[in-house]
């Protein structure tokens, strides 16, 4: 039995879950046969299998699953029944400290105290008994047992608190047909060879290094040209919407945070205070002597977790009129957050993270507008990408909640007033979207892109977000044309999420063979001899002086060498230059995944790929 949160949800009469339920039963009891004295976590079934927690005497690996999997298919073959069995508190309690499995008993004790139970339910099959909710198969011989496989081991702590012990998870796969788990277990091999993770490492996009910390990349030069590049992507199209760009400190004092609110949300997500002595002043100066007065005083900074404070700090910064609004500042700003250690993964969560941010401080009968034109520009960012697998979820908050007014601004009038203009948007312009109710930011509704990957994993990638409570915290005003001060709104959007989040999914949806604009080496040049390296130079030479970002291969090599090196480091452009090339002035262009080689003069060449640059060229 695991936390709520872990379970897949079960429809009564959903067969499959109980066959993965089942399973984790089964393979639970064929470890406690193979690993005798050994101690259960939790075990419930997943999205595409099971898992189960343990508490080893001694190892287990994936090289004891043939062995492992051969028990549990014994364990089918021999048709155990489940029984279950609902014993009163006291008694549930007494039956698991006789079970030996002090994680239950811890575990069972908190169910009952926290939702007031009478009774625990307990389910067993053959010797194996556990404390469990269920529902399971009738007997093990409904199990497939040709419809499961165990995929993994992995790490995992107890209640997922890196506090408590380190327990061993062991992952399966099972599916209702041998077909159904083929075709899952070749989708996940190809999300494996995808990883950004995998890729990132091979193709030298950046890296995780101990003495720096877990989960702030080290950008190295191949992903720093893929980070440039869209930032640039995105400093044109805001340049063109009309956006002014900033640049803001890294931290603040701490009080910034408890006046826009953020610190009482996000507090338990933020580095911790940094406190430092101060001089402040306590006197004018000194007429005599000219010596001003000050004090030390003791001030807290805090690197920031978001960029909106320190934008609205720039509104503030000068007197604002209506005829200022709207006002659009961006930037690509660093920010700062705690993420828990075990949720760190890769570049899509990390602690240090650049964002694609931007405010835009506008009148109230400025907002559609303002959205529709966000939405364009995200739109145009997505053609460009060549990305198209999208929902649209308008994010509301939830009355309902009984944690409501810890998690939101207590307005409901102005949710309601904002709630509705961002569903009259998402109409007017006829874009298909779900509601996500509870998933507001606190100061506002909000409207996600959620992309889902090649790899099966659903992405929030873009955000516009409406603010209608932060602007009035900060005291935030504009003189309108009636002479008197009004709050603006604001709203928040990042098109790219951040570099981080942004550079992991377009490597597993590009397979890290990103089209030629985007790519870290654009062109390689592969002589078939030495003797034509000077005519690749001059090669090399007129691509850089036209911002290409072109390269010789080692000249050491032997052709098919390079031509496969070329294509491992999935470069998209390859040059092939011997003797004939030389003596036409041509090059013979090999595509990255194509077959087919074509020749052409070295001039044509560069001005094509000039151009398929420029206009940013999905395909080439």
């Amino acid at each position: 039995m695991a936390p709520k949160e872990e379970v897949e949800p079960s429809p009564e009469g959903d067969e499959l879950y109980k066959i993965r339920h089942s399973l984790a039963h089964v393979l639970a009891q064929a470890v406690l046969d193979m690993r005798p004295g050994s101690t259960l976590g939790f075990g419930p079934p997943i999205s595409d299998g099971f898992y189960y927690d343990f508490v080893l005497t001694s190892p287990i690996t994936e090289e004891d699953f043939p062995e492992l999997t051969k028990r549990i298919k014994k364990i089918c073959k021999q048709g155990q029944k489940f029984y279950r069995e609902d014993l009163d508190a006291e008694e549930a309690l007494k039956r698991i400290e006789e079970m030996g499995e002090p994680y239950k008993r811890e575990y069972g004790a908190e169910l009952i105290e926290k939702n007031n139970l009478s009774s625990l339910s307990f389910y067993r099959n053959g010797p194996f008994l556990d404390m469990c909710q269920g529902p399971h198969v009738e007997t093990t011989k409904e199990i497939p047992r040709d419809g499961f496989k165990l995929r993994s081991v992995a790490g995992a702590y107890w209640r997922g608190d890196s506090k408590n012990i380190m327990m061993t998870r062991i992952y399966g796969w099972a599916f209702e047909t041998v077909a159904e788990l083929e075709s899952h277990v070749r989708a996940f091999e190809e999300a494996q060879a995808r990883d950004h993770k995998k890729l990132g490492r091979e193709l030298g996009i950046y890296a995780i290094d101990h003495d720096i910390g877990k989960g702030l990349p080290l950008w190295l030069p191949n992903g720093t040209i893929v980070r440039d590049e869209l930032e640039r992507l995105a400093k044109e199209l805001e340049f063109k919407a009309g956006y002014q760009r900033v640049t803001t400190p890294h931290l603040a004092k701490e009080s910034l945070y408890h006046t826009t609110g953020h610190l009482p949300y996000y507090e338990e997500d933020m580095y911790p205070p940094m406190e430092l002595m101060e001089s402040t002043e306590v006197s004018e100066i000194d007429d005599i002597d000219g010596i001003r007065q000050t004090e030390q005083v003791k001030e807290a900074y805090r690197l920031r977790p978001m960029n909106c404070p320190h934008h609205h700090k720039v509104f503030d910064a000068e007197p604002r009129s209506y005829r200022d609004l709207p006002l659009r500042l961006a930037e690509y700003g660093q920010v700062y957050r705690f993420e828990d250690s075990g949720a760190v993964s890769g570049l899509l969560r990390v602690r240090g993270m650049c964002m694609n941010d931007a405010h835009i401080y506008c009148t109230r009968d400025q907002i559609k507008e303002e959205f529709k034109a966000v939405m364009a520009m995200y739109q145009e960012a997505y053609d460009i990408l060549g990305l198209d697998n999208f929902q649209i979820r308008l994010s509301k908050w939830d009355p309902e909640d009984p944690k409501g007014k810890e998690k939101y601004v207590d307005d409901p009038e102005n949710w309601a007033t904002s709630e509705e203009m961002l569903e009259e948007v998402l109409v007017e312009l006829g874009i298909d979207f779900r509601t996500g109710i509870g998933e507001a930011a606190f100061y506002g509704p909000k409207i996600d892109i959620q992309f889902v990957t090649v790899t099966g994993r659903e992405e929030s990638v873009s955000t516009v977000q409406l603010d209608f409570a932060v602007p009035d915290r900060m005291g935030l005003k504009y003189t309108g044309s009636d002479g008197k001060e009004h709050v603006p709104y604001c709203i928040h959007r990042a098109p790219f999420s951040t570099h981080e989040r942004m550079v992991a999914f377009l490597i597993e949806h590009y397979n890290g063979a990103f089209p030629t604009w985007l790519a870290p080496v654009q062109v390689q040049i592969l002589t078939v001899s030495e003797q034509f390296d000077e005519y690749g130079k001059e090669i090399v030479a007129e691509l850089r002086q036209n911002f290409v970002r072109a390269e010789m291969a080692p000249s050491n090599d032997t052709l098919p060498k390079k031509i496969r090196s070329g294509t491992t480091k999935k470069i998209p452009n390859l040059l092939i230059v011997g003797e004939r090339e030389v003596a036409d002035g041509t090059v013979t262009l090999r595509r990255y995944g194509q077959n087919k080689q074509e020749t052409m003069a070295s001039g044509l060449f560069v001005e094509r790929l000039v151009d398929a640059i420029q206009r940013r060229s999905a395909t080439v």
